[in-house]
């Protein structure tokens, strides 16, 4: 008798004993591209309910995000309850009247997907509970709930190892039946991007965002880092990325308050980063300068390019970058940002671009092989790279090319 109660506790727990083997891995045929959608934090916080998050699925097809590209509607921290008698998660009962099940087929009933948030710890940032032993039981709660995607945090986990930890929830996933991509969010304090190939589907690289385009706001023991210190942390890491496991320099800003100048380049830096992109913003409520920067095919086409290579900051000289992304069928992206406050005159000399990419294998050599060039933020073909550009940028502001071998006497329109 006493044998049978300890077996039920352990059952109870969820997390010692799954209820059948399972193969270590995670869900392969999800993130071919990068993950596009919205998240609650960067504007919510904490304040988050149920009548807002589906009023949050309704703007993103009325507006026209979905049929962009942004499928997935994620609840961030704070949508927590208490655990039952039986450790089961509950959502927050004034939240959430309605329960997350009814939440998620109310998304799913708009064609979008459905994620959530949890922590490996035994609390989350915001101290609601952790999965910290729960992690096959929450992960059934969640598959049962229909939840599409899991963004799983590393707050108080002080003597836990990161890759165990992680592998652990993954493992759990999988049993659970359903396919969830799996987000991991330890701030890459411990390089995710050399071990998590095979846990995750994307993996912070840095720190968390602030709506600041460059520089640190510090609260107390943590801080927000600008997009420029984003940028620098996640561009060397390109090796890392492809199709199923991307790098996550975290949510976009746009729309939250930097100029439109700064969110254009935001926006860019990220898709020559084959970044995921994940709104943080109010979509209810956007501008027509916000809605033209997140709903630029054009742009989103380099960021969900299928040959899934991650660009990279080519050449840079007195405050102007040049970026190149490798785009499938010998195509290219060339991004020319000025990193600086002022309005700068470029002089884009094709000749002086020359390179070479290691992880594609491809040569750009303008001097030999001919290319149209389109600008995709004016959505304009500007003409071909046998002739020398002159962009007068403003500060803080981006040109962005797609670069298209010509074969042939080509006009460009």
């Amino acid at each position: 008798m006493r044998f049978k109660t300890k077996l039920n506790i352990l059952l109870l727990a969820g997390s010692l004993l799954p209820l059948f083997p399972v193969n270590a891995q995670k869900w392969d045929e999800l993130a071919k591209t990068p993950p596009m959608g919205w998240s609650s934090w960067n504007k919510f916080a904490r304040n988050i309910n149920e009548k807002s998050i589906r009023e949050i699925a309704d703007a993103m097809v009325s507006s026209g995000l979905a049929d962009c590209g942004y499928v997935y509607v994620n609840i961030d921290d704070c949508w927590h309850g208490e655990r039952d008698e039986n450790g089961n998660i509950q959502c927050d009962p004034e939240k959430f009247p309605s329960g997350m099940k009814a939440l998620a087929d109310y998304i799913h009933g708009k064609g979008l997907k459905f994620g959530i948030y949890s922590d490996a710890g035994c609390k989350t940032c915001a101290g609601e509970p952790g999965s910290l032993g729960h992690e096959y039981q929450d992960a059934r709660t969640y598959a049962g709930w229909g939840v599409d995607y899991l963004k799983y945090d590393w707050c108080n986990t002080p003597d836990q190892n990161t890759k165990g930890s992680y592998r652990l929830m993954r493992d759990a996933l999988y049993a659970s039946g359903r396919p969830i991509l799996f987000s991991i969010c330890e701030w890459g304090s411990t390089n995710p991007w050399e071990w998590a190939r095979d846990i995750g589907h994307m993996w912070r690289t840095g720190g968390d965002i602030g709506c600041h385009f460059d520089g640190y706001k510090f609260y107390g023991d943590w801080s927000e880092h600008g997009v420029m210190q984003i940028v620098d942390k996640n561009e060397p890491l390109r090796l890392y990325a492809g199709p199923g496991h991307w790098n996550d320099p975290d949510m976009l800003e746009v729309g939250n308050g930097m100029s439109d100048n700064e969110d254009r380049a935001h926006f860019t830096l990220w898709c020559m980063m084959a970044a995921p992109l994940i709104l943080g913003n109010d979509i209810r409520d956007m501008s027509d300068a916000t809605k033209a920067i997140l709903m630029n095919k054009d742009v989103i086409a380099v960021d969900q390019d299928p040959l899934g290579i991650q660009g990279w900051r080519f050449y840079s000289t007195d405050g102007i970058e040049y970026w190149f992304k490798p785009l499938i069928d010998g195509e290219w992206a060339l991004c020319v940002f000025n990193r600086t406050t002022s309005t700068r005159k470029v002089n884009v000399v094709w000749s002086d671009l020359v390179t070479y990419d290691n992880i594609s294998r491809r040569s750009f050599k303008p001097t030999r092989e001919k290319y149209k060039v389109k600008n995709l933020w004016t959505g304009k073909y500007v003409g071909f790279t046998d002739n020398d550009r002159v962009e007068t940028i403003p500060g803080h502001d981006v040109v962005l090319y797609r670069l298209t071998p010509v074969d042939g006497d080509v006009t460009a329109n």
